[in-house]
């Protein structure tokens, strides 16, 4: 049985980010599908949540340089959630100029948005390339951390 929302997550975006169509699927469609994965209703309505929630902040997308010269101070429930691997890691992307301060905060606002305190960088590493494959013009960051995250870790067997 399936628990929790980045379980979920990771689910869709396996199962259809190869896709030529886009997951414009029927709302009760595509929550049928994931009941007959095993995943419960209501994880399944946070999913859709979720996801409403980063396209939501996506329409908000203020315009901001790839060059940061900012220091990000994280908020004590922050650092509950994101550890310090997960945010040298948020770093390092930034600093190679995968993120962005625009893409860096909708990641943290994700990671946030997450139903678990127990995220660890592998889950983060998701929620980064969920959100950067519904960035637009972010094709080769997107495509260098999804080849980093596939190759450290397992497909799941659905």
């Amino acid at each position: 049985m399936k628990e929790t929302i980045i379980e979920v997550l990771m689910y869709l975006f396996e199962s259809y980010m190869d896709e030529e169509q886009d997951i414009d699927l029927d709302h009760e469609i595509l929550q049928s599908k994931l009941l007959d994965a095993g995943f419960h209703h209501e994880q399944i309505e946070n999913a859709f949540d979720w996801l409403e929630g980063l396209a939501e902040l996506q329409d908000n997308r203020r315009d901001s340089s790839p060059v940061s010269k900012t220091v990000r101070v994280y908020h004590e429930t922050e650092t509950s959630r994101l550890d310090e691997e997960s945010r040298g890691f948020l770093m390092f992307l930034e600093q190679i100029g995968v993120l962005d301060t625009t893409t860096r905060e909708l990641v943290i606002d994700r990671v946030m948005a997450l139903d678990s305190d127990d995220i660890d960088l592998e889950q983060v590493k998701w929620v980064i390339m969920m959100v950067l494959f519904n960035q637009p013009g972010e094709p080769m960051s997107y495509t260098w951390l999804e080849n980093l995250v596939m190759e450290d870790t397992p497909h799941y067997l659905h």
